[in-house]
């Protein structure tokens, strides 16, 4: 093999390479992104449930 066929070789692996490491990255901000809307969506679930027994619960002990 000519160095410059072994060379244009590597260069060709190392921009596949670069390339699935974008991918890998975008795909992880996502599943970021996505798993901190579920978690604030349920505090905000759990929040809401106390509002809405909170008078119930201080109108029970007076």
């Amino acid at each position: 093999m000519h160095p410059e066929t072994h060379l244009a070789l590597h260069h060709v692996r190392t921009a596949e390479l670069r390339a699935e490491a974008d991918a890998f990255r975008l795909a992880a901000a996502a599943r970021h992104s996505r798993h901190l809307r579920i978690r604030l969506g349920w505090a905000l679930v759990g929040v809401g449930l106390r509002l809405a027994t909170a008078p119930r619960a201080a109108a029970a002990l007076s």
